[in-house]
């Protein structure tokens, strides 16, 4: 029997619309620690991590909005996740906006001692730089900062730099992505796997390419931003892009990568209750992640 660290990521400050600071609750809501332990998995919820009053804080250089208080808050982060790593727990983390990968994955790094590997399930790239970034939102930087990008604003940072090795970096579902991180992606060695690429060869064998590429790594993390999904099926995101997973294809995909048995730590980010429809996004988020821990239909 395995062990579930379940650690609220209550962080909102790597966007500009509020609401996703909820999350955590909408996820609890939709009955996730129930539904983990019926799997056959011992669960421990480690409440939420909780960010200070927003109306307090500097937001400071406009290309890279609040980044010192994130910084900061994802070393608290970091310090959990290693924790549940050293307890032998599975950590799942329940944002929140994704800029709160930036701690996840470098206490995953500073738990394992080395870079790792890890699957970007996301609408967006999130590989900008504060000088590419067309906003200046951190949640669309995580994936930049863990591969040690643009160290002069990342770092340094009290985790391995980089966090992530970009051999074993993957992305799968990405259909928007600016032009900085177009020209970043061509000319590294990370695996996008596009909508329009999983249109042509089908989820299979999109996972089955993603897989190759996160093998041989000392851990893997699974990064599930709910922009990803078509927003039919998950309407409650802040940055909703048309032509996503449908809901069969997100499930299959979990399925796989449970059978390859990938999954050593996992994150929900970005599900947003004040957009949401009956919280469909956050049951989805769940149906997803149970999926991903072993639930089959037989």
């Amino acid at each position: 029997m395995r062990s579930v660290a379940v650690i609220g990521a209550a962080l909102d400050l790597g966007q500009d619309r509020r609401g996703v600071d909820m999350g955590p609750s909408a996820l609890r809501y939709a009955g996730l620690t129930a539904r983990i332990a019926a799997l056959g998995y011992t669960v421990t919820d480690h409440g939420n991590l909780v960010l200070g009053d927003m109306a307090s804080l500097d937001e400071g250089d406009p290309h890279a909005k609040y980044l010192a208080p994130i910084l900061a808050y994802c070393a608290d982060l970091a310090r959990l996740i290693e924790d549940a790593v050293t307890d032998g727990q599975v950590p799942l983390v329940l944002g929140g906006d994704h800029s709160l990968a930036i701690g996840v994955l470098g206490g995953l790094a500073r738990a394992h001692h080395a870079p790792g590997a890890v699957l970007w399930i996301d609408a967006h790239a999130d590989i900008n730089t504060p000088e590419t970034s067309p906003s200046g939102n951190v949640h669309g930087m995580p994936v930049a900062a863990a591969l040690g990008d643009t160290p002069e604003w990342f770092a340094p940072v009290p985790w391995p730099t980089p966090s992530i090795s970009e051999p074993h970096t993957a992305m799968i579902g990405v259909r928007s992505v600016d032009a900085g991180e177009r020209e970043r992606l061509r000319r590294s060695a990370v695996r996008v796997v596009t909508m329009a690429e999983i249109d042509r060869i089908g989820m299979e064998q999109a996972v089955g390419e993603v897989i190759g590429t996160l093998r041989g790594a000392p851990w893997v993390h699974i990064s599930l931003d709910m922009d990803a999904i078509d927003p039919v099926d998950a309407p409650g995101v802040g940055t909703p892009v048309p032509g996503g997973l449908s809901y069969r294809e997100a499930h299959l995909m979990m399925e796989l990568l449970h059978e390859a048995g990938l999954v050593g730590s996992m994150q929900i980010v970005e599900v947003n209750p004040i957009l949401d429809q009956a919280n469909r996004s956050a049951n989805l988020a769940v149906e997803l992640l149970c999926s991903a821990l072993g639930k089959r239909i037989l």
